[in-house]
């Protein structure tokens, strides 16, 4: 591998190959740590070879080694556990907990895996081995889009304030960890979009129960209009327009307001493929309340928008056919349609269990003795080199406190940012604990790096 690799191809193969479905009841193990510290640095290597249009390596791997399945699996059991688990974790009442830092990492783990499953499913080759789980990777995404919409349409006020950060203070750890998982939420659900358009790519090349999953099952078309209608990766934020890229929120200046981003293009690609490839058209059965949902994309379809992505003329075509004539009714056929299994299969093995699996987990899991947090903080700063982290994202550092482009780090532990001296002496008290824990670890590192 080229470049600011973080992994050698020998080691990458080897992380791949230990790949293996966990059940529920042992997330948060210590062989479940040690494969979501792979799944972390195959995310990171993946996103490096890609941004740098590199050899995927990882994808390759994932690929070839038949993993692809195995993640989606996984992604679903951290989804289940995040539902039932959680929860009755955070009721228990001598469940106090001196660190958050297990915890946060199962509430992370979902996010890197539906991340490296972003950076990998433009290939059509990734798209075909994840076989049969394709249907339930498509229930997973739809379900995270719906409860995006739902959620911001269900209160008087609107998308944007909705996702605007709670600012509160005086609140616990666990309930500081449970705002964290929200936003951690509506990440995943932006990466859901990308993840469902490149399945639209390449419906000529699934089963047909993926294409009639996407359109009659769920009706994905419907959801793409509601999600154009609240924009939910736009907000106004202090007068102020931001738009939601590359996992942070970006103030954008009057004159680039009306240009597209990249999760609006997701859509209207996503849009574009559903409504218009052959495949789709013989199977979308359009009634006329989805008839009317569908001719709401007419208003979105303005000039400036059809300048920055031309294929929407024939959208915006059939658009205007729908509107005067009456669709033509899907073929009918006799299709034995499969159906997913995960979800079904991991409520029902573990229905009735949730406390006890919570229990056991508490006694083995997220209550480490001092000497085991830190050596989970030392193999957390192994993990996130701050070196390589930086190369990988696009933006400037964020100060911890106040969210302004910073450009100081914090001396001790080089993970925190901070615009100004002011912010970092007002943001010490949430950042002191995880500050020694990561000074240390680092220290240790660089100890076992001289010997």
């Amino acid at each position: 591998m080229e470049g600011n690799a973080v992994l050698l191809y020998g080691e990458a193969e080897g992380m791949v190959q230990s790949l293996h479905n966990y059940p529920l009841r042992d997330i948060g193990s210590g062989g479940w740590f040690k494969q979501h510290e792979y799944i972390e640095k195959l995310n990171m290597q993946a996103i490096m070879n890609a941004s740098a249009g590199q050899e995927e390596i990882v994808k390759d791997l994932l690929v070839s080694h038949g993993k692809i399945t195995t993640l989606i699996r996984q992604l679903i059991t951290t989804e289940i556990w995040k539902l039932k688990i959680f929860p009755v974790l955070c009721q228990l009442q001598d469940f106090q907990p001196q660190s958050t830092f297990p915890l946060y990492m199962v509430i992370h783990h979902e996010a890197t895996i539906i991340n490296i499953l972003e950076t990998i499913f433009y290939h059509k080759e990734v798209c075909e081995s994840a076989e049969d789980l394709a249907l339930d990777l498509i229930d997973y995404c739809h379900r995270k889009l719906t409860m995006l919409v739902s959620k911001c349409s269900s209160g008087t006020s609107s998308i944007q304030d909705c996702l605007l950060p709670n600012t509160s203070k005086d609140i616990s750890t666990l309930e500081e960890l449970k705002q964290q998982a929200e936003t951690l939420e509506f990440d995943i659900a932006m990466k859901c979009l990308s993840v469902l358009r490149y399945i639209t790519d390449h419906t000529d090349c699934l089963p047909l129960s993926v294409t009639t999953r996407l359109l009659n099952t769920h009706n994905l078309p419907c959801l793409l209009v509601e999600l154009l209608q609240h924009c939910p990766w736009s907000r106004r934020n202090k007068d102020q327009v931001q738009k939601y890229d590359s996992g942070r929120w970006m103030p954008v200046p009057a004159e680039d307001q009306q240009k597209m981003t990249k999760l609006d293009g997701q859509v209207w690609l996503s849009l574009y493929n559903l409504l218009l490839r052959p495949e789709c058209q013989q199977k979308y059965n359009i009634n006329n309340f989805t008839r009317g949902q569908l001719l709401k994309l007419r208003s979105f379809l303005t000039e400036v928008l059809i300048d920055q992505l031309p294929n929407l003329v024939d959208l915006q075509r059939f658009l205007s056919y729908l509107s005067v004539s009456e669709p033509a009714p899907p073929k009918k056929e006799l299709v034995l349609e499969q159906v997913p299994e995960v979800w079904d299969s991991i409520i029902r093995e573990n229905s009735g269990k949730w406390k006890a699996i919570a229990k056991h987990q508490v006694k083995h899991a997220f209550s480490p003795s001092e000497e085991e947090l830190r050596s989970q903080a030392l193999r957390w700063a192994q993990t996130y080199n701050m070196d390589v982290m930086e190369t990988l994202s696009p933006d400037k550092p964020k100060c911890g406190a106040c969210g302004a482009d910073a450009s100081k780090r914090c001396s001790r532990c080089q993970n925190e940012w901070y615009c100004n001296r002011q912010c970092q002496v007002k943001h010490w008290q949430k950042h002191k604990k995880a500050c020694g824990l990561v000074s240390e670890a680092m220290k240790k590192v660089k100890e076992e790096i001289n010997v």
